[in-house]
């Protein structure tokens, strides 16, 4: 093809294409708003982590806010990952050939093809793969196939069959085979029908849960690569009594996470794993500090064995059910630090339903390009928006109810909640639009009054909360009225937050015209495809940042300019916002909606396509049956692929 081109327009042909590249993937339609007499990212150089807050009246300030530069980062992250990927299938082969020492597995060519007909960008970047699947290189072929077939009949979970190339889902618990199968099992069998032709005989033990399942203790998990024991008989006698679906008082998931930590760690050491994080003092320069840390990324790997009392916050580990204590291939929307599913795209990734999806028209059953209640950009309110119900799994060890509710959503919906007379600090630039930086100390009640409309639209078993509904209420706000998911398009903030498990709506968020906060202790499929900053803003674990990133972007409300005495209080309320701020919220947000059609789309916009197809999660669901194929052969080598 390009026999005969100069070197130059050689080079201006791969430029043409790293360009298109760009467009696809969600930097062409960030850069592109409010480019007008916007700041040049490349400027802003080593901004300071943490404000210099005194213990004194004196009112430090600083010449450069940290955002700007994590923004310019992601970007540039981003771009450059998009640049290096494979642009043949011959660099395909030798890339992944350098990433993982061994030959790509077999039917790479197909869906090398596959994945290039249907514009899939990411080419190279299945690390997560890798991860999920290592374990098993340990076992052979006969040992994968008896775990799987043993997995697929213990509680919640379902098997994916592949036979003479087509594909079926049963659930084997009951001793017969049933087509009663979960809607998780029902999504992953709909993603391998599109290639189901090109596939061995395999076998997938789906997990019809939210939580995570696997948890091998350390012990077994070291000296031999997680093999366990190698003794099928031993592995049997470890799941004696798992088939009941719930714990029965017999332990539960911290306990079983515990034991999938290294010795020495604060997990394994009772006192501190059982260690409230309320302990832990701080001082108010400590707490002040801590509100202009911005999170990097969301704490998919965020250790709970060094850090225990963070898990009271944290459902999963609250979960009546079950988990594996042996390494089982059983394939997980989600997972959390420390278990070993394996991962798939989600199924409210891809069925169209009223609460998960944009744009879906139930009654004409069609998918929109643009949801009847998105509102315009200049219209949507400025306050940060989360609406939930605080159900969802058991309770177990019982006791916990207080923390129970949804343990990641409690502590927001508790923090958004707050009406007392608690300082918030919050920094802003005076005025607006320079680089003169101040704080103040809001109270809370204030401050939740301006920026915040966060509440659960419903309680349920408020009945095992200290004091009951009357005491739930009092420190949670509620709203009865309920909201739907188009009501979510009318903020320029939407908050995406773990329930029991991962969250189902996120891929709805980011398709929407506002800007999404997450917080999250799960990696998922598309984990390393998108970029925190860039395509949304991550929060920490303590959300304690979030007001610091509304005053950066919307500016400084009311009351924190009263209370700073700030010199923007004699401008006239319309002049105080900062245009600058509004514009980079507008860029991320138009960041993740291209992110959300382009890499995790569900079909391409610009094509007559089914309605029905996810290009993405099916090629990356391809490539994993391919890598699970070759771990399910007797003769890997085999079932290898070479030029």
């Amino acid at each position: 093809m390009y026999e005969g081109l100069s070197t130059q327009k050689k080079g201006l042909l791969f430029l043409t294409a790293v360009i298109i590249v760009f467009m696809q993937g969600g930097l062409w339609a960030a850069r592109r708003q409010g480019t007008d007499n916007f700041p040049d990212n490349s400027l802003v150089v080593s901004p300071t982590r943490y404000l210099p807050f005194s213990r004194g009246n004196a009112r430090p300030t600083i010449k450069e806010h940290p955002i700007p530069k994590l923004m310019s980062e992601a970007e540039n992250r981003f771009r450059e990952l998009l640049s290096r990927q494979s642009q043949t299938l011959e660099d395909a082969v030798k890339e992944y050939e350098r990433r993982y020492r061994r030959k790509p597995p077999r039917g790479f060519d197909r869906w090398w093809k596959f994945a290039r007909d249907n514009g899939v960008l990411m080419i190279d970047e299945y690390n997560n793969i890798e991860e999920d699947l290592a374990p098993f290189w340990d076992l052979s072929g006969e040992q994968l196939r008896w775990r799987a077939g043993l997995a697929g009949h213990l509680p919640f979970i379902d098997v994916v069959r592949v036979r003479s190339g087509n594909a079926t889902a049963v659930n084997l618990l009951d001793g017969y085979e049933s087509e009663d199968v979960s809607a998780r099992a029902k999504g992953f069998l709909s993603m391998l029908e599109k290639f189901q032709d090109q596939l061995p005989d395999l076998e997938f033990p789906v997990n019809g849960m939210a939580e995570g399942r696997i948890l091998v203790p350390w012990e077994r998990r070291v000296g031999s690569n997680l093999t366990m024991q190698s003794n099928d008989d031993a592995v049997r006698n470890e799941l004696s009594g798992i088939r009941h679906p719930d714990w029965h008082g017999e332990g539960n998931v911290w306990e079983a996470f515990r034991r999938t930590c290294e010795p020495g760690t604060a997990a394994r050491r009772l006192f501190s794993s059982f260690r409230a994080s309320s302990t832990h003092k701080t001082s108010q320069l400590s707490a002040r500090s801590e509100e202009f840390v911005f999170a990097r990324s969301t704490a998919g790997n965020y250790s709970f064995c060094t850090n225990p009392w963070a898990h009271y916050n944290q459902g999963h580990f609250f979960s009546d059910w079950r988990t594996i204590p042996a390494i089982f291939p059983v394939f997980s929307p989600a997972k959390a630090s420390g278990f070993l599913d394996i991962r798939i795209p989600s199924h409210y990734y891809y069925a169209q339903t009223r609460r998960y999806t944009y744009g879906w028209d139930s009654v004409n059953l069609q998918l929109k390009p643009v949801d009847d209640m998105e509102t315009p950009w200049e219209e949507k309110s400025d306050k940060i928006f989360w609406r939930g119900a605080s159900t969802g799994g058991g309770s177990s060890p019982p006791g916990f109810a207080a923390q129970y509710q949804r343990h990641r959503q409690v502590v927001f919906v508790r923090l958004a909640s707050d009406q007392s007379s608690a300082n918030r600090t919050v920094v802003f630039a005076d005025p607006p639009g320079s680089t003169n930086y101040i704080y103040a100390d809001v109270p809370a009640a204030a401050l939740n009054d301006e920026v915040m409309d966060v509440a659960f639209v419903k309680v349920v078993g408020a009945e095992n909360f200290p004091g009951g509904h009357d005491a739930f209420v009092q420190l949670h706000r509620v709203d009865d009225g309920g909201v739907n998911l188009g009501d979510h398009w009318k903020h320029k903030y939407i908050v995406d937050l773990d329930g029991m498990g991962y969250s189902g709506r996120f891929f709805s968020f980011m398709e929407s015209d506002s800007a999404v906060m997450k917080a999250t202790v799960y990696r998922e499929f598309f984990s390393d495809w998108i970029q925190p900053w860039l395509h949304y803003i991550p929060l920490s674990q303590t959300y304690s940042e979030i007001y610091n990133i509304h005053a950066f972007f919307s500016g400084a409300t009311e009351s924190t300019l009263r209370a700073a005495n700030a010199t923007v209080l004699s401008m006239p309320p319309e002049k105080r916002k900062t245009i600058d701020g509004d514009r980079r919220l507008r860029r991320i947000a138009r960041a993740g909606k291209q992110w959300k059609r382009t890499i995790g789309r569900r079909v391409d916009m610009e094509e007559d396509r089914p309605l029905t197809d996810m290009l993405v999660p099916a090629a990356y669901v391809y490539r994993l049956c391919l890598e699970y194929a070759r771990l399910w052969s007797d003769d890997r080598e085999k079932m290898s692929f070479s030029l």
